[in-house]
């Protein structure tokens, strides 16, 4: 066993990594990476993040969508609104 053979009690994970071939301007690619040398982060960790930052915002702009429609059909307006249904 790895572990046994290093004498530690480190546990090893190999992380499974699917690789995506993506085009951009060339200026783009240059930015990327240039913010990761100067964050000294890979392009590769560089580009999960904004995609994890998209995801976020993607989901939280539905949650936002269901909650104006909530506040439309009850006819909230206002904290006080929120108060008075709230009870």
């Amino acid at each position: 066993m790895l572990t046994e053979s290093l004498n530690c009690n480190t546990i090893y994970y190999i992380m499974q990594r699917a690789i995506i071939n993506i085009s951009m301007p060339p200026a783009m690619a240059k930015r990327i990476k240039k913010l990761a040398k100067e964050e000294n982060r890979t392009q590769s960790e560089l580009l999960r993040e904004a995609f994890r930052t998209y995801e976020w915002r993607r989901d939280w702009a539905k949650i936002k969508a269901v909650g104006r429609a909530t506040a439309l059909r009850m006819g909230i307006k206002t904290d006080e609104d929120v108060e008075r249904i709230a009870g």
